[in-house]
């Protein structure tokens, strides 16, 4: 990061926090965004760097506590970044998410909307179904794991995480006993040696199943089926343990290659009232009670019909589409992930849907060619990565002109953008914040779009 060429410490009150959760404070007409910091706050500032123009400092002494500053349950949550919240009230938390995301309307999108109330958990804490972890190498031999601290590859050592599955923390103390005394290092990626790279562990809400992704950087290792039966006897709870295979230097957590050590591979879980089977590189929303919400949302902002044709994009495992099944006539699926559809047919076999059919293609590609030999829908269901859709993609729904569409998105700014592009043949309906990412500052959110009348 380039330095701030004058460094200084000032004394700065908080007024607001941005799109990232930084506090905002200004200081003779200049901005500067500051770490942990919530409107109310006032606080002696260090100017540690400048980016593109803005200011960033972070705190030096808290001067006054904003009424909405709260003692943390984690204590290393400021080293971690993971979870930067805890130290925001809850409420404060879902009012400040409810307004960054019309405020991303109004910059992004240039359009004025209302959105209702962020929907909040009752207790927003040990939520999180799926853990993935670093692991490192002390001098003394040591082995520990926890969360890359903001912007770097330094691992901030964890115990104890107060947002994940409460059932990962004695998988990660044994992993971390047993790989110290079988001697099975972790990987080191400046040396390209040793061999567990991550922890991800994947748990079920409505079943009593848990998986361990053991993710490496070798093909095979000495002691690995010791290794994973020492595990299974210490945490009876694993009813699956999978290697993926990652060799290469990337930040991408999951390698091309899977295979089974123990158990069936994958786990099971239930969304309103539909059973899913959830493999390693399976995408599934990482809240569980939350999703519900969010998915009974969505269905109410289609209006789904008994004749309705519905159109789920970006699908994962299937999830939105086949909960529409059972209130429409026909779903079709569409993702990328081969892994993720296969096990999208697998679960519709499961729960003996028949109106279901998943493919895996581009959902670009897969909705321009209905639109050039004029398929119909009736209603598009799009729950796109954080980049949001293309305009390819939005060229073709323009096109086929589905009578209503329901845009699922954890990311504000690439939704306004897109919902601003739809905006010429589509109104906008209800904005619905739901709050899948306790104690951070990520937002999931619905929006309703209805087709013009010409």
């Amino acid at each position: 990061m380039p330095q701030y060429d004058r460094p200084s410490t000032l004394t700065l009150k908080c007024i607001d926090l941005s799109f990232e959760g930084l506090g905002v404070c200004k200081d003779n007409g200049r901005v500067i965004f500051v770490e942990e910091m919530f409107p109310g706050d006032e606080a002696q500032v260090e100017i540690v760097y400048q980016r593109a123009g803005s200011l960033f400092g972070r705190v030096t002494k808290l001067l006054k506590a904003s009424p909405d500053r709260i003692e943390p349950k984690c204590k290393v949550c400021s080293s971690c970044g993971g979870c930067e919240f805890q130290k925001y009230a809850y409420k404060a938390q879902l009012a400040y998410k409810q307004k960054k995301v019309v405020e991303q309307f109004r910059k992004i999108g240039h359009m004025d909307v209302e959105a209702l109330p962020t929907i909040g958990m009752e207790d927003p804490y040990f939520y999180r179904n799926k853990i993935q972890v670093p692991f490192g190498c002390d001098s003394k031999g040591n082995v520990y794991c926890g969360f890359y601290k903001q912007n770097t590859h330094v691992i901030v050592p964890i115990e104890k995480c107060f947002i994940e599955d409460e059932r990962a923390e004695p998988i990660l103390k044994a992993m971390r006993y047993l790989m110290k005394s079988m001697r099975i290092e972790p990987f080191d990626e400046d040396s390209g040696e040793g061999v567990i790279r991550y922890a991800l562990i994947k748990t079920s809400k409505f079943f009593h199943d848990v998986m361990l992704v053991l993710v490496t950087g070798v093909d095979s290792f000495a002691s690995r089926n010791n290794f994973v039966h020492a595990l299974v006897e210490q945490c009876p709870e694993i009813t699956t343990v999978v290697q993926n295979i990652n060799s290469r230097h990337t930040n991408v957590i999951l390698g091309d290659r899977t295979k089974i050590l123990y158990g069936k591979g994958f786990i099971r879980d239930t969304l309103c009232g539909v059973n899913f089977r959830i493999s390693a590189k399976s995408f599934y929303q990482t809240n569980p009670i939350m999703t519900e919400i969010l998915y009974n949302t969505a269905m109410d902002f289609a209006k789904l019909t008994p004749d309705d044709v519905v159109f789920d994009a970006y699908s994962g495992i299937g999830t939105i589409g086949m909960i529409a099944a059972k209130r429409c006539k026909k779903a079709i699926s569409v993702e990328i992930v081969p892994e993720a559809v296969h096990d999208a047919i697998a679960n519709a076999r499961e729960n003996n849907i028949t109106n279901f059919v998943s493919y895996a293609d581009d959902a670009s590609d897969y909705i321009t060619r209905m639109a050039r030999v004029n398929d119909h829908i009736d209603v598009l269901f799009m729950d796109p990565p954080r980049k949001g859709s293309d305009q390819k993609f939005l060229d073709a729904v323009i096109k086929l002109e589905p009578s209503r569409i329901v845009y699922v998105s954890c990311d504000p700014t690439t939704l306004a953008r897109d919902v601003a592009y739809l905006n010429q043949s589509y109104k906008v309906g209800k904005i619905q914040p739901v709050d899948l990412f306790p104690q951070t500052f990520h937002v999931e959110t619905v929006v309703q779009l209805e087709l013009r009348k010409r």
